[in-house]
């Protein structure tokens, strides 16, 4: 059977959007890029140019609402240099046209100044010979043509004529004119449209969606990107289906002899765990202790801050004999700070598995999942987002522990985001009163890998660590708060089992 051959691709320049595009955009096809002005149009198709200049091919940029130096100006601004291979040709009305004196008010018609704009633009093309063309904007034929039929008929004509000149064609639609107006999207091989939102607190998101590629298949729905100094930058939506490492699912100890029975042996390789429980009970401190067990293996580790300042985090940990400045100067452990109003759920799942492809680390720590939540206030898909996440971690054979801040201190307790139901392994951190004193217990109440305790054991952290108690096997209502001693033997930690400097 004989199979038709693959198109050759025109790269964009952009990271991230040819691996949305499946490689590119097929040379020798027109495609629309859409969006409202601030989306970031320019750019990307300043970056198209520039990939195509770099291996040799020249480009032609026709401007038609912005002048060159304006153009010049904004590419300047992003460390792009407008070089022999582009040219940039700025088609505005003459200046003449400006003078009352030399308007023809009867006789220049739309007609006669759609045409001539169209013709300018064929002759450049004709003089320069280019293997790409951006043409900005469609908003301004629009407006000349002033109606729908004519306005078909002109998109037809740019589309035949530069079909068969071979070059590659990115039409730009600021979508100032009519954003109902579908007729480029028949008649274009493939449509990208951006979008910018803009929540109640910090700054924009942008997204992006191919609407449409003929012929080609393509990574659909929504994906995240940014504009920063130096271009574009895209961010694929996660698919965890399409990464799979071969590994083996051994069971990792945490250090801590009580607290791995209390695991029934410890976290299983490719698995996550949360840990759960209201401020201050300890988890971040429980996720290090993986951190620190994981490094003494001789693997890497990478932890995601949302919560907390870097320096505070070292001093803190270092206070309980984990130094984590020492960890990072060593290279074997990433930890990164996030800011959680300038984050979008794109960017932070690309990082993340940046960090993971790049530098094997075989335990991530993300704490907490209330940041995360954080970082998208208004977004709907928080627990898919964090389920691709899970599901790449754990087919790159990663140990992930998350942890989620708890409503409240005692008692009834409720999380802002339920992803129990998520995680492999559940650690339940709680306060409770005995003897006048404000105590920690830690129990596991779900492990989805095989068997744990079904124990509550008192912990405390103290400069020597963490520590784990025996069963609290003589106490009632631990969980709720204020527990009853109904045993013989009280098997609370006492001060002398444990460092006296407790934090």
């Amino acid at each position: 059977m004989n199979s038709r051959p693959r198109s050759k691709k025109a790269r964009t320049g952009i990271p991230g959007l040819d691996e949305i595009l499946a490689g590119g955009l097929s040379e020798g096809r027109v495609f629309l890029l859409e969006g409202n002005p601030g989306t970031g149009k320019t750019t990307i198709a300043l970056s198209f140019l520039l990939e195509g200049a770099a291996k040799g091919e020249k480009g032609l940029y026709v401007t038609l609402s912005e002048t060159e130096d304006e153009l010049r100006e904004g590419a300047s601004s992003h460390g792009f240099t407008i070089g022999e291979n582009i040219r940039v040709f700025e088609l505005v009305p003459p200046e003449s046209l400006l003078d009352a004196e030399q308007q023809q008010s009867l006789l220049y018609s739309s007609d006669l100044e759609l045409g001539e704009t169209t013709k300018a633009i064929f002759e450049e093309f004709e003089r320069v010979r280019p293997r790409r063309v951006v043409l900005d904007s469609l908003s301004e034929i629009r407006l000349l043509a002033q109606g729908s039929l004519r306005y078909r008929r002109q998109i037809l004509a740019i589309k035949h004529y530069f079909a068969r000149q071979g070059a590659t064609v990115l039409l730009l639609d600021d979508l100032t004119s009519s954003s109902q107006d579908k007729t480029v999207h028949s008649v274009v091989h493939g449509v990208i449209k951006l979008e910018e939102l803009a929540p109640t607190y910090g700054s924009e998101r942008r997204r992006l969606r191919v609407l449409k590629y003929r012929g080609q298949a393509f990574r659909g729905g929504y994906h995240d990107f940014i504009i920063k100094t130096g271009g574009v930058s895209a961010f694929p939506r996660l698919v965890a289906l399409e990464h799979r490492r071969e590994f083996t699912r051994d069971v990792l100890p945490s250090g801590i002899g009580e607290l791995d029975d209390l695991l029934g042996g410890g976290l299983e390789r490719g698995s996550s765990c949360l840990v759960l429980g209201p401020a201050g009970t300890g988890k971040s401190t429980f996720a290090l202790q993986f951190i620190m067990s994981a490094i003494n293996r001789g693997e890497k580790a990478a932890i995601f801050v949302f919560d907390e300042e870097l320096g505070l985090l070292f001093a803190r940990a270092k206070a309980i004999g984990i130094d984590l400045q020492q960890m990072r100067d060593d290279g074997n452990l990433h930890i990164e700070q996030l800011d959680a109003a300038e984050l979008s759920p794109g960017e932070f799942a690309h990082r993340v598995r940046e960090h993971v492809d790049s530098t094997n680390a075989k335990t991530v720590v993300v704490d907490s999942l209330n940041g995360y939540q954080a970082s998208m206030p208004e977004e709907n898909a928080l627990v898919l987002h964090i389920h691709e996440l899970l599901q790449y971690l754990n087919r790159q054979g990663a140990t992930t522990v998350l942890t989620v801040a708890q409503h409240g201190l005692v008692g009834d307790m409720k999380a802002p985001v339920d992803v129990t139901y998520l995680a492999d392994t559940v650690v339940l951190l709680r306060y409770f009163e005995a003897h006048g004193r404000v105590r920690r217990a830690v129990s596991v109440i779900k492990k989805r890998t095989g068997r744990h305790e079904d124990t509550i054991r008192e912990f405390r952290i103290s400069s020597q660590g963490l520590s784990l108690g025996q069963p609290l096997d003589e106490f009632q209502g631990v969980l709720r708060g204020v527990p009853q001693f109904v045993g013989k033997v009280d098997p609370l930690l006492k001060p002398s089992q444990a460092d006296p400097d407790h934090f």
